[in-house]
């Protein structure tokens, strides 16, 4: 029986020839990661092992960026946790205020991850660097403390779903519409513990900025992970950023999935996700007037320099909303320099925008942006369930950067036409 690509890249990291759906392994990692929440626990059960180094200084990640800069006495000792261990333990890549970024645009940029490697992270989208024909899912704390001192984890190799991409996407259509309408189309369950896998023709006109927040979001539809196959696209973003080797992986030809699905990108709307859940999908043509309290665009989801030059096209010359808060924070400090050299930072601040340094902040209600009751946002995070950025009785929309640079104008959700006419 041929196997897909993720069950490849986990035969070749645990040593053997093929694996099938369900079995379970020992694979060797290639990175794991950590942050200021979930890291913490992972040391204090490192060092109940009783492990005196970790084992590979330079395949240890730790960033502490969901509550950093420190919101209060509690993140700082976090953080200052973090901070002590990576300096203990010699860990090459441990990346903080001023240098840090939001981790799963941080890695990639860094080099820090590509092309068949095994990536575990205590943190729910890590799926993220599946964008790169990578291997990459969250894992727990404890299980983060276990590859720190081992280098291994187990896994039950997943089964997957094929999604084949035909077409391209239409203007003011992104990523983040595509995936919002296949989690909308199979549910918050209907990937559960499964590879989510992409192919066809209509993979290679999406930017890797559009695959990061697709595969990003595979977690919201249940899944194990997220990948997509590696191309020119890929390529290009590999050798610009990374020296790292690296291992292409093509799903067999006989490979067997548990369902395929045929999605047409040119009929792909631009689409939000009421709360609370990104399941609750409807498309801009069918959103009855809602208006809005706050905008928030960025986070791991959505941070990067092609979303922020999207919002900019949007805002570039208008202001937002009278009443409406716009906060938007670029998701690494390069992004953030590269905003500031093409203008986008004075776009959003003349447009009346608060831009903000690189943090998770408020996509996990942390801080920066919290909603009180009976407030609504308009977000390009990646969760809105209940209570998720603030109150319980506070709303949480998701959507593209196009459609929040939209809504800050208007003040309601709408789609970019309303605003370009």
């Amino acid at each position: 029986m041929g196997m897909t690509m993720t069950q490849k890249i986990l035969a070749a990291h645990a040593g053997l020839e093929s694996v099938v759906p369900g079995q379970l392994i020992e694979a060797e990692t290639d990175i794991v990661l950590g942050n200021d929440v979930t890291s913490p626990v992972a040391i204090r059960v490192f060092e109940e092992i009783g492990k005196k180094e970790v084992f590979d200084r330079s395949k240890v990640v730790i960033v502490p960026d969901h509550f950093a800069p420190n919101k209060d006495i509690q993140s700082a000792e976090q953080c200052r946790k973090c901070r002590v261990f990576a300096k203990e333990k010699g860990i090459e890549n441990y990346f903080e205020l001023g240098e840090m970024g939001i981790e799963h645009a941080l890695l990639p940029e860094k080099g820090l991850v590509t092309a068949g490697d095994l990536i575990i992270g205590a943190d729910s989208h890590t799926c993220t660097y599946g964008a790169l024909g990578a291997f990459s899912t969250g894992v727990g704390s404890t299980d983060m403390a276990a590859a720190m001192a081992l280098g291994k984890c187990w896994f039950k190799v997943p089964s997957a779903i094929l999604f084949r991409l035909h077409g391209k996407l239409q203007p003011y259509v992104t990523g983040k519409d595509l995936i919002l309408h296949i989690i909308g189309k199979i549910g918050v369950d209907g990937a559960l513990y499964k590879s989510m896998e992409f192919s066809g023709d209509g993979v290679a006109s999406l930017t890797i900025d559009d695959r990061f927040t697709v595969a990003n979001m595979a977690i919201e539809a249940g899944a194990k992970n997220g990948i997509f196959p590696v191309d020119e696209v890929t390529m290009e973003y590999i050798q610009a950023h990374s020296k790292k080797p690296f291992r292409v992986f093509e799903a067999d030809d006989d490979a067997v999935y548990d369902q395929v699905f045929d999605i047409d990108l040119d009929s792909i709307k631009q689409t939000v996700a009421f709360p609370h859940l990104p399941e609750n999908t409807h498309t801009v043509d069918d959103i009855p007037e809602i208006p809005i309290d706050q905008v928030v665009i960025g986070s791991c989801t959505n941070g990067r320099i092609q979303d922020l030059r999207q919002a900019a096209e949007i805002l570039k010359g208008r202001r937002v909303k009278k009443g409406v808060r716009l906060i938007v924070f670029p998701a690494t400090q390069a992004v953030y320099l590269q905003a500031i050299r093409e203008g986008l930072i004075q776009t959003f601040v003349e447009a009346g925008a608060a831009v903000s340094t690189p943090t998770c902040g408020p996509c996990l209600g942390g801080h920066m942006g919290i909603l009180a009751a009976g407030e609504r946002a308009l977000a390009t995070t990646n969760r809105n369930f209940v209570g998720r950025m603030g109150h319980p009785e506070s709303e949480v929309y998701l959507a593209s950067p196009y459609v929040a640079a939209a809504g800050a104008v208007l003040g309601r959700i709408a789609g970019t036409e309303e605003v370009l006419k």
